[in-house]
């Protein structure tokens, strides 16, 4: 039999098991969605136990799809939606109270304090995060302040803490590894990415005890072995990444000032800017891409809260369709969105803006509007964003950007890579295989255990499906552009607004 690559991705609103073989060709895929709760405005929270059943019954059944059993899995890697918090119970594995979600903003008031205290220099300095409600450090000092079950548990030494990555390590290993990588460690805002160790600077400022965190590892190489009592089999989870590092692994992104846009819950483009760190004034977030043996890759990363989710907003509350797969034909049926726009700060907009209190708002409506220009509008928010992004990090790093490799869900749009090529003026490249962040957790864990020798031998599994041009006057994009800089104004500041 072929080597046989299990890779867990894990999401903010499915848990997803893809079996791969030594050619990267996916065997079986399982697939679980599982909700988000909203108990207050700009909160958002999942239940841990149901992040865990959801990923565990996707594993067995992509392994019952392919007629295997474990003992048929050479490795696993995990991919994971990162800077989402689970504190647990290291003597029963329980978790103590909720999930928080990186899109929650229950932290920002905090985080607003550091930076008038001037602390986020701190913290943009050795971390190279900018201050915000996103990062989990300011999660986990809420649960510390907040959970008073949690607190007991510290105090005992019995509470650990970490993203989910961590949290399915300690499930799958039977509460035996508490552990986590480089990639999803740097988005703690807890972590030195230079010393490349938690920085106790930031742990004593938010009262953060260090016992209680996991132990960073590099992104491929054992971290620990699946239970047997649970899973019949040892098998060696050898390679983890955050889902964005992921992504650019899995588009074979290996040389410094290749860029990939992932369209997922939010927008994420990420820049490999090799073995130095760039920092970014414009607001971009300066991060770890992996780390492989002793060799760290750095990257500039902007992140944008909120993209698939406009389209599941638009599909399950207000009904403007069925199927997101039919908002290419609605996009499509209208020569313009007419002068609409959608700007999705549902929870705040993050780079390179940061501005927890901006919320979504649709402007230039009109008597004539319709759902297919409010969907048009949506589709292209998605765009405008990820090139807000893209002028940020050229501007910052100098590095000239011919082409930008798309993935994750929406990019199986063709309207919408088309618009994406338009706004940013250069070649979109889709490929073939558009799971590239699963495919990135299983290249990482196939490197480990030996599947693949090298990054050059992983590159040949990399297959374009269709490349996108400009094509739109220049006139034209600068008028769109201009219409969406309006409407991002008008967004900012809006809660902050009604609060006072």
């Amino acid at each position: 039999m072929s080597n046989v690559i299990m890779a867990l991705d894990q999401g903010t609103t499915s848990s997803r098991t893809i079996l791969y073989n030594e050619r990267g060709e996916t065997l079986a895929m399982a697939n679980e969605e599982f909700s988000c709760q909203y108990p207050t405005a700009g909160w958002v929270e999942q239940e841990a136990e149901d992040i865990w059943r959801t990923q565990k019954n996707t594993m067995e059944a992509a392994l019952k799809k392919a007629g295997m059993t474990m003992a048929d899995v050479d490795a696993i890697g995990i991919t994971n939606q990162r800077e989402t918090v689970i504190a647990w119970n290291a003597d029963t594995g329980a978790a103590v109270g909720k999930a928080i979600v990186w899109q929650c903003r229950r932290t920002a008031d905090y985080c607003d304090d550091l930076k008038a205290e001037g602390f986020d220099k701190v913290i943009k300095e050795k971390t190279g995060l900018v201050t915000d409600a996103y990062f989990s450090g300011s999660k986990i000092r809420w649960i510390l302040r907040n959970n008073t079950r949690a607190r007991e548990l510290a105090a005992q030494s019995k509470l650990k803490v970490g993203t989910v990555d961590s949290w399915l390590i300690w499930k799958l290993t039977g509460g035996k590894v508490h552990a986590t990588d480089v990639s999803n460690a740097c988005r703690t805002m807890i972590y030195n990415i230079h010393t490349l160790k938690w920085e106790p600077e930031i742990l004593t400022k938010l009262g953060i005890p260090e016992d209680i965190l996991p132990e960073v590892k590099p992104s491929s190489g054992t971290l620990g072995k699946t239970d047997k009592e649970i899973f019949g089999h040892e098998v060696p989870i050898a390679g983890v990444a955050g889902d964005q590092q992921a992504a650019l692994f899995g588009q074979a992104g290996y040389e410094k000032g290749m860029t990939k846009i992932t369209y997922g819950t939010g927008c994420f483009m990420v820049m490999n800017t090799g073995a130095e760190p760039i920092s970014s004034p414009s607001g971009l977030l300066t991060t770890i891409a992996w780390q492989i043996g002793d060799t760290v890759t750095y990257a500039l990363e902007g992140s944008v809260f909120i993209a698939g989710a406009l389209m599941q907003w638009m599909r399950d509350d207000l009904n403007l369709f069925d199927d997101v797969a039919k908002t290419r034909e609605m996009a499509t049926s209208i020569p313009s969105t007419e002068g609409l726009y959608i700007v999705p700060a549902f929870v705040g907009l993050g780079a390179p803006h940061w501005d927890p209190y901006a919320r979504g708002i649709m402007v230039g409506i009109t008597r004539g509007t319709t759902k297919n220009h409010v969907v048009r509008a949506g589709l292209q928010s998605m765009a405008y964003q990820a090139n807000d992004l893209l002028t940020a990090m050229v501007k910052d790093s100098g590095i000239k950007i011919k082409v930008v490799k798309v993935d994750g869900g929406a990019s199986a749009n063709d309207y919408l890579c088309q618009f994406q090529a338009d706004i940013l003026g250069v070649r979109v490249s889709r490929p073939e295989n558009v799971e590239t962040t699963a495919m990135g957790a299983a290249f990482l864990a196939g490197l480990a255990v030996g599947v693949w020798k090298d990054t050059d031998e992983i590159k040949a599994y990399w297959k374009e499906d269709r490349s996108f041009q400009l094509n739109q006057s220049q006139i034209k994009v600068d008028q769109c552009l201009r219409g969406w800089q309006k409407a991002v104004e008008r967004a900012k500041g809006w809660a902050r607004e009604e609060k006072s």
